[in-house]
């Protein structure tokens, strides 16, 4: 009868426990929540004249209270508007914006008021519209250290 290699058994043995700990670490992160939450906004909008929806509606929620960069970014990776830079978001609380369509860095914001309570965040982007195509919304959470994009694009049409 042969005997196994000590080498072997250790090996082995710590492959063992790899698995296991492996094992805990995916039920850990499968029970975490994801950093950005209740991700939503307009599929298809329009911000010239004839368009029936003229600005994109963007909502999220954030797993913990940050100071979030919002900006639009073209198909190609390029930044077409900056909407918010460096703004507190509360942790698990709706946040709400509207893009006007237009490049550039909003330069001032307006707040409206839904009937229920809600308030939206408008910033005032005043470049020239941005060309018809898809976007998508990039978030840069500067407390987390993490950039992540929302999980779905958007269409402007007719810009």
């Amino acid at each position: 009868m042969t005997r196994a290699d000590p080498l072997a058994r250790v090996v082995f043995a710590l492959l063992v426990i790899a698995c296991f700990g492996a094992f805990f670490v995916t039920q850990r992160f499968k029970h975490t929540p994801t950093v950005l939450q209740s991700f939503e906004r307009t599929p298809t909008f329009s911000p010239t004249a004839t368009g029936r929806t003229k600005q994109e509606r963007i909502s999220f929620k954030i797993a913990q209270a940050d100071l979030v960069t919002v900006t639009i970014v073209g198909a190609k990776g390029d930044v077409v508007a900056t909407l918010m830079r460096d703004h507190p978001v509360a942790r698990y609380k709706q946040f709400s914006l509207r893009w006007n369509g237009r490049s550039g860095t909003a330069r001032s914001y307006t707040t409206l008021h839904s009937a229920n309570g809600h308030s939206i965040l408008v910033p005032e982007n005043e470049g020239p519209l941005a060309p018809a195509g898809e976007y998508r919304v990039h978030f840069d959470l500067r407390k987390e250290s993490r950039e992540v994009f929302g999980p779905r694009s958007f269409t402007l049409v007719g810009g």
